[in-house]
């Protein structure tokens, strides 16, 4: 074999020999990547979880007739009665 056909095959190795890596290198981030998505979507479902139940517990502690009892009992408030309630007209 002549020195510049060695040459050449020696460029053509070492060309498939970095396609080869590269293609292991994307690989990994590939399915590193998709590791983390998955992650990501597990903690995503966890918090929209959490989202649900803490609107609940806002819409319950919001109800009127809770808000209604802790201002009588607690409180001490009552609703006016007719002889304290007073019109005002413009």
């Amino acid at each position: 074999m002549s020195p510049g056909r060695i040459a050449v095959l020696t460029l053509l190795g070492a060309i498939a020999a970095g396609s080869a890596i590269a293609v292991v290198h994307a690989r990994h981030e590939s399915r590193r990547s998709f590791v983390e998505l998955t992650r990501l979507e597990a903690e995503r479902d966890e918090l929209n979880i959490e989202f649900g139940r803490l609107q609940l517990e806002q819409a319950t502690w919001a109800e009127t007739n809770r808000i209604e009892q802790i201002a009588a009992t607690q409180l001490g408030m009552v609703f006016p009665g007719a002889a304290d309630t007073r019109v005002v007209r413009r």
